[in-house]
This record gives C-alpha cells, structure tokens and sequence, in this order.
C-alpha cells in the first residue's frame, strides 16, 4: 500500500536542493533515536529552505497509521510509506543458519518497493538521495543504476559492532557463537557497501575511523546527531529528587541487556535502601517478566509512557547503562538537553564531547555506578550544575540548526 501526502512551496530559493530521505521505518512517532534523528534532520533542511521528500518502509513490526501529531511536518514535505513484513519464521531463522547473507537485513529488502524507488527516481531530479541506515543500502544498486542523483550514506552506528558486543557479553557458547555469526556476516555486508555512495555521514569519530580502516576511501564527514532545542524546556517545579530513571525502547537489544544487568545488579541495593532513591524504567516493549522486578513504592516498571520529555522531566537522575551498541545515544543528547544529571557507561556516552564529572558522570562498574549513584543522591545542587553544563554543551554542538548546515555543506561539495 502506498500513500502520500502533497508539497507546497511557492518560492524556491536559489540554492534550493531537492532531497530524497530513504527510511527503514516509518519516523513517526518520534519515540526512539532514529525517526527523532530522521525527523530533526528533516526539520533542519525545511528550515533552511530545502526541499525534502521521504519515502520509508512502512514496517509491521512499527506499522504506523496517520495522526494529527504528524501533521506539522507532512505538511511541509512529499512523504510516501511502502508496507512491508519484515518478520522471521521459524523457517527462515533455520535456513539463516546454513546461509552466508543476513537475514537481518535481506528482510528489508521488498522487489516491489524497489520499483517503486526507481520509477520515483527516474521520474524526479534530486539532488542528494541520502539513505538512512544500512537496512536500505539493499536498494543501492537499482537507485544508482537509474539515475544521476549523488548517493549519500548517513550510518547511525557501525552495525556489526553492535552484534559483536553483544557476543562478548553472552556466557552462554551457543549464542556467543550464534552472535558472532550475525556479526560477521553484517561486518562483511557493510564494508562491501561503504563505497558505492558518493559520501558518507557519521555521527561519530569512532565510526570513521573504523570505515576508513576498512577501506573507504570516499569522503567520510562527522556530523552528530541534531535536536531542535526549543522542545526541550526543563521545569524544575515537576522534578522529583532524588529519582532515578531509566527511558529506552526494549526491543533494542543493547537497551535490553543494559537494564536487565542494573537491574539485576542493584535490586537488593534498591530493595534494601543501600540506595536511598525511587528508580523508574519506562519505554517502549517492555516484557511483561520485567514486572518481576518492581519493588512497592521502590523500583517502579512503568512501560509506555505517553509524553517522553515529560517523564524525563518529571525525574532527576538518568541512567544509561549500556553494555554493548555503537553510534551516539539519542537519548544522552536529549536527556543533556534537558538538563539531566547522567550517569552512563563510556560505551552509552560514546561519540558525545563530555567531560567526566562536569557535564556526565561516566561508570563502567558495579562499584562506579554505585558510588555515582550515591553522590548525586546527597547533593542535588551538584546534580543539577552537572545538568546544567550538559545543556550548554548540547547548544554548542548539537542544535539541529548547527549541525543540518554541516550536513548541507557535505551536499555542497558532492555537487
């Protein structure tokens, strides 16, 4: 099923660029890092004055249906969703076993959809095609070959890292194995793309680093993920301190595993109030074994929560305790933004210019996070300078409007 929604401009400006936005998913609503980096992404080129079009798979899994909370954006772009069941039976993961592709992302990969992706680009000039992650690169090959467009590759994260650490933090040998499988047959995949596009966009240092050390030898820029900052009001009076909270989507495994070992490593800390503090776990597909863990007027499962920025709002200390993944942590950048003391692992903070102890609070440990979770529990005015120097940073380098200019300027010298 394809549907669209029409575009409107009456001026075109003279450096005008006509873009084409390529999603895995549908960016709506913007209740993860990728459709809020996707959507910002978007809002930073309309406010420039660009014209931008987005054509996205249309997922089962996140199927998404039209609502008034969208319309403020459609309004101002082409946008067309294609409908696709990227499920896995029970077959399939069987046969992935014997095969040398992914089944992770030849599952994204629709003949249908890529025709729909040619006749859109045989029949409109864009100037830039930027594909959204590695799980649209499998239409590279049929895009490039019907037009003139130059190709860009924006990697939210090195995706085969993700699975390799994931790998490291298994006991079990069978799906350590079974892991590192998937890790490497991703890692081939991606370094078999890196240079069929023009150029690539990262949002970390790390990241180009590792591309170029596997051979890319096209331009490679550094453009960190973007938020529009006037959405991100911290009001101190709906602020419960001391609170400790934890917000992230659950079908994520990273997420998952993070969470699960705080969870399993501070529950007696928290039961017994060693800790002396609430600590709340919200997001999105959190399994129902999870209400395991909550403890009466203690440790609070919460599940789905409507509004995301008014839950972080309503809470004092983040958690980010990350084990495993790659890229930058959309909801560090947000959480700093809001002016949030954040405790995070290295890996969770990975990508971000902090400063241990002035604008985050870094732990790799039981020990680490215990004995930062304690500080900040005590002194709510250091928790709050820590807050505050993390809000000037996220204006300094991650204002969306700062960071879409970046990625113009990358556009720029591909034309």
């Amino acid at each position: 099923m394809i549907r669209g929604l029409g575009l409107l401009f009456l001026v075109k400006p003279v450096s005008q660029l006509n873009i084409l936005i390529l999603t895995h998913r549908v960016p709506f609503p913007q209740n993860g890092g990728y459709p809020i980096v996707v959507c910002n992404t978007i809002r930073g080129l309309v406010n420039l004055g660009h014209e931008v079009s987005l054509v996205s798979l249309n997922a089962k899994k996140h199927r998404h249906q039209q609502d008034s909370d969208d319309d403020e954006l459609l309004t101002k772009i082409k946008y067309r969703s294609f409908d696709i069941d990227t499920s896995v039976s029970l077959f399939d993961g069987i046969r992935n076993i014997f095969s040398k592709s992914s089944s992770n992302i030849d599952r994204y990969y629709n003949v249908e959809f890529e025709k729909l992706l040619i006749r859109t680009v045989r029949n409109i000039t864009y100037d830039i095609i930027q594909f959204e992650g590695l799980f649209v690169a499998p239409y590279i090959d049929g895009v490039r070959r019907n037009c003139k467009s130059k190709l860009l590759y924006r990697a939210h994260n090195m995706e085969h890292q993700i699975w390799e650490r994931l790998a490291e933090q298994k006991g079990d040998p069978f799906k350590k194995l079974y892991l590192k499988q998937i890790a490497r047959r991703i890692k081939r995949y991606e370094i078999q793309q890196l240079n069929k596009f023009d150029a690539i966009a990262v949002f970390t240092g790390q990241d180009k680093s590792t591309m170029m050390l596997y051979g890319a030898v096209i331009p490679i820029e550094v453009v960190p993920v973007g938020i529009d900052l006037p959405h991100y009001l911290p009001d101190f009076s709906k602020t419960e301190f001391p609170s400790l909270f934890f917000l992230g989507s659950l079908d994520w495994m990273p997420n998952r595993e993070g969470i699960e070992w705080f969870l399993k490593t501070f529950h007696s800390d928290l039961e017994h109030d060693e800790l002396r503090v609430k600590f709340y776990v919200a997001g999105n597909d959190i399994p129902e074994q999870f209400d395991d863990y909550e403890v009466m007027g203690k440790i609070f499962i919460q599940g789905e929560v409507d509004n995301g920025l008014e839950f972080v709002n309503s809470k004092s200390i983040m958690i980010v305790p990350l084990l495993s993944g790659g890229g930058m942590r959309v909801k560090i950048v947000e959480g700093m933004a809001m002016q949030k003391c954040i405790i995070s692992t290295s890996l969770g903070a990975e990508g971000i210019n902090y400063k241990n102890g002035v604008n985050i609070l870094i732990a790799n440990t039981r020990d680490e996070f215990f004995k930062a979770i304690r500080r900040c529990v005590a002194d709510e005015d250091y928790c709050k300078a820590v807050g505050l120097n993390a809000r000037r940073l996220i204006e300094e380098q991650h204002d969306v409007n700062k960071v879409t200019n970046n990625l113009v300027a990358l556009y720029e010298q591909l034309l």
